[in-house]
């Protein structure tokens, strides 16, 4: 997990959530926009229809958190607040190999396609 400090409290992800376009890859959407601060801030929301239990939820928010910690997102030269949604649609099952692939396959997806703009 990452510290508190670089996590979005809901009053902010609902701000991101309402002003911000959207990214799109397949499993996910991610919205972001500009902050004053020194470094980025990143949240993750799982609908309860995506997965089974609360501990697969949490599953996936670690992972997600263990991600953004390594990923390109560290080294981003404008600060911003990220908020990545998981799609109603897609099933998340943390005992498939596929799944879990194809979920860390997006979150890099959406990275490139950040960097690139």
């Amino acid at each position: 997990m990452i510290s508190k400090k670089f996590r979005l409290s809901e009053k902010e992800v609902k701000k991101v959530l309402r002003i911000w376009k959207p990214f799109f890859s397949y499993g996910l959407v991610l919205n972001f926009l500009p902050n004053k601060l020194a470094y980025n801030r990143y949240s993750i929301v799982i609908w309860w229809k995506s997965v089974h239990s609360s501990v697969e939820r949490n599953f996936f928010r670690r992972r997600f958190f263990d991600e953004v910690k390594d990923s390109i997102f560290s080294w981003w030269w404008k600060y911003n607040d990220f908020v990545f949604v998981v799609k109603k649609e897609n099933k998340l099952d943390k005992k498939d190999k596929k799944n879990i692939n194809a979920y860390k396959r997006d979150i890099f997806f959406l990275s490139s396609k950040i960097i690139s703009k």
